[in-house]
């Protein structure tokens, strides 16, 4: 039971990332030597990193920001750098406005830019929050003669380039590819939910007992069948959502995502779905496809963009998702006839999930912070 607390402590760790990541939104347009932007930037962020709350009340008020609008300004371009052909194009603001996203209030900062020429290539640098928060991310949407490419920011990744003359619709399909992969990867819940249906696909439920699968084929089939449900399910919303035609509340859909990788492994310590595991998997993957749908809709994409956005983006959910699977199954194989996989990863494993899980549910569904980051 010692590494079962172990684990509880690791995954607890992760109660922090609890609420949607920490993001901005940028966009770029360019005409000729000419370029304009738009940067939405989230006041909590903002509140973290410079002090927006003067007065200290725990409520961050429009004249507030405005008071702060040269703090922010300063704050925010100082941390974006732009070039063309290698030679700068310095950002002068244009405007501040107040704009709601799904995850709160934000900071619209518009600016303008003029190059020395029409640039053939661009250098974007980015480094908000980067110094206090090492899961933020910048979301950039870049327009250039009528073609959009999207890119994310991130730590690893804060200088991206642009060839302007190379824009075509299989480079912006890959670069929605690797959003979904990375939006897998860090989706710290739907994680979670996937390996709660997983643990026990290498065992079999007999006289209120686990034991080990005969065969490797055994277990490949209920993988298969769990993945290929979600698939379908979170295939199904994702599109509906991101094409417009349901809409439903962030912090109705939050809530049902850590519900259910609450349902998910408490099944594993108290089974009441044995070999239908699929159908939990399909009933609850149609939730997890309006979260997904949350990232590309917040890109704001025009709507020649959001078919090839929305394939490109799902085809990268899943081959983040496979990879995932594909370093479980067989180590989960393995390990499945000894005392260790079903007392620890198992048992510990699922106890840790329900625990994390709950302390999301609580902190979504209340609109409450249990654990800071």
């Amino acid at each position: 039971m010692s590494r079962a607390l172990a684990l509880l402590l690791l995954l607890a760790s992760l109660a922090a990332e609890a609420h949607k990541p920490s993001d901005s939104y940028l966009h770029l347009s360019i005409d000729g030597a000419r370029v304009t932007g738009q940067w939405d930037i989230a006041l909590r962020d903002l509140e973290q990193a410079i002090g927006l709350d003067t007065n200290g009340d725990g409520e961050i008020t429009w004249g507030e920001v405005r008071a702060h609008h040269a703090d922010i300004a300063a704050y925010a371009l100082a941390r974006l750098s732009f070039a063309g052909d290698g030679k700068d194009c310095p950002l002068r603001v244009s405007g501040h406005q107040i704009d709601h996203h799904s995850d709160g209030a934000y900071e619209v900062l518009r600016f303008a830019a003029d190059c020395a020429g029409a640039p053939a290539a661009i250098e974007v640098g980015y480094k908000l929050f980067f110094d206090f928060d090492a899961q933020h991310k910048g979301l950039l949407n870049l327009e250039y003669q009528g073609r959009t490419q999207s890119l994310v920011f991130t730590p690893e990744q804060s200088q991206q380039r642009f060839v302007l003359g190379e824009m075509s619709a299989l480079r912006q399909f890959l670069s929605y590819g690797r959003d979904g992969v990375w939006h897998i990867w860090i989706g710290y819940d739907h994680i979670l939910f996937l390996l709660s249906l997983l643990l026990p696909a290498v065992l079999l439920r007999q006289r209120q007992q686990w034991l080990p699968v005969a065969r490797f084929s055994a277990a490949f089939w209920d993988v298969f069948k769990i993945v290929t449900s979600f698939t379908v399910a979170h295939s199904i919303t994702l599109s509906l959502a991101v094409l417009g035609v349901i809409s439903l509340p962030s912090r109705l859909v939050e809530s049902a995502i850590a519900a259910s990788v609450v349902l998910a492994a408490l099944n594993n310590l108290w089974p009441l779905v044995g070999g239908r595991r699929w159908v939990v998997a399909f009933a609850f993957g149609l939730i997890h496809g309006f979260g997904f749908a949350s990232v590309l809709a917040e890109l704001g994409l025009p709507r020649d963009a959001l078919v090839l956005a929305l394939v490109g983006f799902n085809l990268g959910v899943e081959a983040g998702q496979l990879t995932i699977v594909s370093a479980f199954l067989p180590l989960a194989y393995y390990l499945r006839a000894g005392w260790f996989y079903r007392r620890v990863v198992l048992f510990g494993g699922s106890l840790a999930i329900v625990a994390v899980a709950m302390v999301w549910l609580l902190e979504r569904a209340l609109n409450l912070k249990l654990i800071s980051a």
